[in-house]
């Protein structure tokens, strides 16, 4: 028997499109998923606690990780960079373990080049822009121009969910990991690679 292969689930959606909710309670089904911890450059939402949604870093040193290659991939995301550390992915794969990465499309498509065929793509969809505009509005994390703002970019971002492997309508929590886990299960058995 040979080793199995670690997968890299990439999970995104627009701004408030739940990839946070629904990522936490895929590892709570899948303990033997691991969640890749992000670096960002921009501040701490409230409740936000270092180290499990993000590690919360300086514009230079982001840079130097750039620049080092030390990022599987980035993007400027609302005015601030987001990166996945390598190291980490690398390892879990190294060892036959799967990873999730919740991260927008920009990223997506580093990691779909980059992967060498071991990335999963899964979109999620919101029901509709005004369901996701409400969303934004129960955050209370942004003003009415940032929430427009994401909007737009919402309307760029579903524009590229055909690309992706898998899409998720997240409408019902429970009906959305349910299809979710359903993926990550069919990937692991698949015999062809």
């Amino acid at each position: 028997m040979t080793q199995r292969q670690g997968w890299i689930f990439v999970v995104s959606s627009p701004s408030g499109g739940g990839k946070t909710t629904l990522v936490q309670h895929l590892l709570h089904r899948q303990p033997g998923l691991r969640r890749s911890v992000s670096v960002t450059t921009r501040p701490p939402r409230h409740g936000e606690r270092r180290g499990k949604a993000y590690q919360f870093i300086s514009r230079a040193r982001f840079a130097a990780l750039r620049r080092r290659g030390a990022l599987l991939e980035w993007a400027k995301v609302h005015g601030a960079y987001y990166g996945t550390p390598r190291r980490p992915i690398d390892q879990a794969l190294a060892h036959g373990r799967d990873v999730v990465l919740n991260i927008d499309v920009q990223g997506a498509r580093q990691v779909r080049r980059l992967a060498r065929g071991r990335a999963v793509l899964i979109f999620l969809l919101p029901r509709s822009l005004k369901e996701l505009a409400r969303r934004l509005m129960r955050r209370r994390t942004d003003s009415p121009a940032g929430i427009q703002a994401r909007l737009r970019a919402a309307r760029r971002e579903l524009a590229c969910a055909r690309w992706y492997d898998y899409t998720v309508v997240n409408g019902r929590l429970q009906d959305a990991v349910d299809q979710l886990e359903a993926i990550v299960i069919a990937q692991r058995c698949r015999t062809r690679r």
